[in-house]
Parts: structure tokens; sequence; C-alpha cells
């Protein structure tokens, strides 16, 4: 929305950054850099205001990363970074009435808690006839301008893709200001170390290794991608033993890098490549991003509750035990411990390898989806509510446009197909790095040559376990069937 008063022309415009961390391709800072006036770039950290939803330590690293590469940035253009921790409504207020701004730019953001909090927002700098504008920063598609032609959302994606197509209307992404006109004084601002974003566990030392956070790695990235991997995105996008994916997800949850830039320069490369087919086939993941914050918008509680009801009827048997051994890796199926250590130590899993470990959780050991939900919540650097959620209720069979539930994977016959040469397992899984290829993906069958290791024996039988899940399907049913 905007809303303008008669003071809006002068005073300094504060733009609110939240989820794009960047200075390239950042309308809100666009738009503030136009106006010739001066600009206070302003981060609020507001866990509170996020509730169960507030970054988990994985994020809260990232963030902590990025938030210093942003400051830098800014910092080079003859800006600043100002930081508040707080209600976003009270720290933006207080800032607009000490410096005498009279505009505040942000970037919409489509989460629950999200939704609520820039309303607050709103309401609070209105009423004292600050001009606010909201653009779009962060989707290729805002979730209120895609609908079915009855007017309803999208539940399932390959219409809702159809539709993103038919109403394409790419734009070049906007280039970075040379410069950021500053004001006279600058607000009191906390430093970076002192909103305590980083965690106090053994991790730190794998995501460091693994990851540079900002702007300037996320073009890197991006750049080293559309001019590689993604010729031969389709047919290596499963093997979680190569490069074969962008690993821009956390870039792009934080902002540090914008779909449209993505979409841009993966369209350049195909231009001068022999077939482009890879890369549509990696847009269209992209627009799956942009699907599951169609349904988070338009089904808000999926977050913690079933899109599809009946499932919340589901027999679950919820075994700590179980979780615990799952979580850390020890389930005694060598491409589960793989993608779970291989998220513990870096904060990130290939994506072949989620599905197949949250298909472990939901179906071999009935635990509920949520349980993993919040797992992924705290562990992955790309956490995001609507991708985290979509993912799950996928896998769960209980979302929109799901795996149905009886799609079980079997996760040896998965890792046969998708780590032939056992590359992933040998290296996230050490203790078994001298079986032979014929061996490794089921150990348990060959006794004698796995006994030099303490890799643990399967907690579950898949075949029994895939039996189980399919008779709690008939029960919720059953259950569904005979309520009045």
């Amino acid at each position: 929305m905007s809303v303008t008063h008669e003071n809006s022309g002068t005073g300094p415009v504060i733009v609110w950054l939240r989820n794009d961390l960047r200075v390239s391709d950042n309308a809100s800072l666009a738009l503030a850099v136009d106006s010739k006036r001066p600009v206070i770039p302003v981060f609020v950290y507001s866990p509170d205001e996020e509730g169960a939803w507030s970054p988990g330590a994985a994020s809260r690293w990232w963030l902590h990363h990025s938030l210093l590469s942003l400051s830098a940035t800014l910092n080079e253009l003859g800006s600043k970074l100002i930081l508040r921790t707080g209600p976003a409504a009270r720290e933006l207020s207080a800032v607009a009435a000490e410096f005498g701004a009279t505009a505040l730019i942000y970037s919409r953001r489509w989460e629950p808690a999200a939704i609520h909090q820039q309303r607050m927002v709103e309401s609070e700098l209105i009423a004292n006839r600050i001009d606010v504008r909201a653009v779009n920063n962060s989707l290729l598609f805002e979730p209120t301008s895609i609908a079915t032609a009855s007017g309803t959302p999208y539940r399932v994606f390959t219409p809702f893709y159809r539709a993103c197509l038919s109403s394409w209307g790419e734009t070049s992404p906007i280039a970075a200001p040379s410069r950021v006109r500053s004001p006279s004084e600058w607000p009191a601002s906390v430093a970076v170390e002192d909103l305590r974003l980083l965690p106090r566990i053994d991790w730190a030392d794998g995501l460091d290794e693994t990851w540079t956070p900002g702007e300037f790695s996320a073009q890197k990235r991006l750049a080293t991608f559309a001019n590689g991997a993604a010729v031969s995105y389709l047919e290596q996008r499963d093997m979680p033993a190569t490069e074969g994916v962008s690993r821009l997800s956390p870039f792009l949850h934080f902002g540090e890098i914008s779909p449209r830039q993505v979409v841009s320069a993966v369209n350049r490369a195909a231009l001068g490549s022999v077939s482009s087919s890879s890369h549509e086939g990696y847009i269209r993941q992209l627009i799956w991003r942009e699907f599951a914050h169609h349904l988070l918008y338009h089904y808000p509680h999926t977050v913690d509750q079933p899109l599809r009801s009946e499932f919340a009827d589901f027999p679950w048997d919820n075994d700590p035990e179980m979780k615990t051994a799952w979580c850390q890796g020890r389930t005694g199926y060598p491409l589960v411990d793989a993608g779970m250590r291989e998220l513990w130590r870096t904060g990130y899993m290939h994506n072949r390898v989620r599905m197949v470990v949250a298909s472990f959780l939901v179906k071999d050991l009935l635990i509920p989806w949520q349980e993993g939900a919040k797992w992924f919540w705290d562990t992955l650097v790309d956490a995001d509510l609507a991708n985290n959620t979509l993912g799950w209720q996928w896998v769960a069979g209980c979302g929109a446009d799901a795996a149905p539930y009886f799609r079980i994977f079997n996760p040896v016959s998965q890792s046969e197909k998708f780590d032939p040469t056992s590359s992933y397992i040998r290296h996230w899984v050490p203790e078994l790095a001298e079986l032979s290829a014929s061996v490794i993906h089921e150990p348990w069958r060959f006794p004698l040559l796995a006994t030099s290791t303490d890799y643990p024996d399967r907690i579950v039988e898949h075949d029994y376990a895939r039996a189980r899940a399919l008779e709690s399907l008939e029960l919720m049913k059953a259950h569904s069937l005979a309520k009045p």
C-alpha cells in the first residue's frame, strides 16, 4: 500500500530492511535513493514478534554474517546500516520521530507473523502521518496476484505454474546505486554482536567452512551455477554427490539475491546453450518456491496443521528415542544418516536427500511431520517457513499437490539410484568408507564385513515399517469415515 501526506516530500526516507539484505535489485532502496532525500536503512530484529517461528540457530548464524556483509556494503556507498531490537512498529516510529523522517519503504513478506507485524508498522506510522509504501522484493509473483479463474487459490502446482508463465512480465533487475545519500545525523544503533545471533553449539565451524553469507557471495555462486551446472541441471539435480544444484536457497531466503536476478542470469546463460531445457527446469523449481509462498499466504494454519484436515487424526507413534536417532544420523540406513550428518555439519542437505530423510521420519518411524519441520527449522541455513511447510506436508501426503501417502521412499533403492558410486555416503558416514559399493547401501546384510565399524544396526526394518504406515493410513481413513 502507499499512503501519501503533504509532508512526504521532505525529510529522510526510512528503508525498513527485512528479507531483502542486498543493495542491487532492491526496489525499496532504489525508490528511496531516487527520491533524492537522505536515506536511513534500518533492520529491526524482533524474534518475539515471530513467535514459534523466530529464526532457528542456523538461520541466526547466517543472519549475523549477512548483516555484517550488508553493513560493509552500505558503508562503501556512503551509508550505514542501523540495527534495532524490539517491536518493529515501536523502533521505526522512534527513528521517524527523532530524525524527522516522513516516509518509510519496505518489502512485503507473506508469513503469518510477518503480515501481522507489517500491519502494526503501517498503522503506527500512518497514524503519525508518515508516508508508507510496500514493494515486492522477494518473489516473482506475489500470492495475491495469481488466482484460479474462479478467484480461488491454487492447490495444485502444474496449473499454478502455467498461470505464472502466462502472467510473466520479466523485467531487468535494478542496478545497485553508486551512492546513498546520508542524513546529517544518524540514529543510534546496536552492533551486530549485540544481537547475540551466533549459536552456542558445536556446528559453527562447519558452517564457517561451508558458507560465506552476503550479496557478493550470492552473485558469485549464481554466476558459477548459471554458466556451469545449470546446463546439466535436469540430469544432475538428484545426485547429492555432485555439484548439480545452485545452492542458492539461503541467499534467496535472506534476500541477498532476488529471484529476478536468478532468472535473468539463468536465461542469459541459456541463450548460449545448445538446449535450454535444463535452464527451464531450474526456473520451474523457482516457481515451486513461489507456490510455497502462495499456499502459506492463503492457508496460514498449515505451518503446524495439515491442509488436508483428515490427517489431523493420523495415528502417529512419536517415539523420542527414534527421533533422536534420526536427528543424530544413527538410523542404520546409510543415505538417511549421511543426509542428517550433512545437515548438522553444514546447515544444508541436498533436496533429494531431504525427501528421503523426511519420508523415513514420517512413514518408517511414524513421527509427526511437524517434529521434522521443527528440526529442519533450527538446523537449516535456508530455513524458510513457506518452503519448509510445503516440503514436509508434501512428503507426509497431507498438503497441497502432495505425494500420495502410500508413496513411501525406500532408503536403499533411493541410495542405490542417486548415490550409485556411494561417494556421498562415504563422505558423510566415514565409518562405512571401506565397504564396497555392493555392500555399503545395506551394511546389515553383510555383518561380517561391517563388524569393524561402530555403525549402528537398523532401528527399524523398512518392509515392516512400510506395512505399518499403510495400516495407519487405513486406520485414519476409517476414523474419518466414522465421524458424524
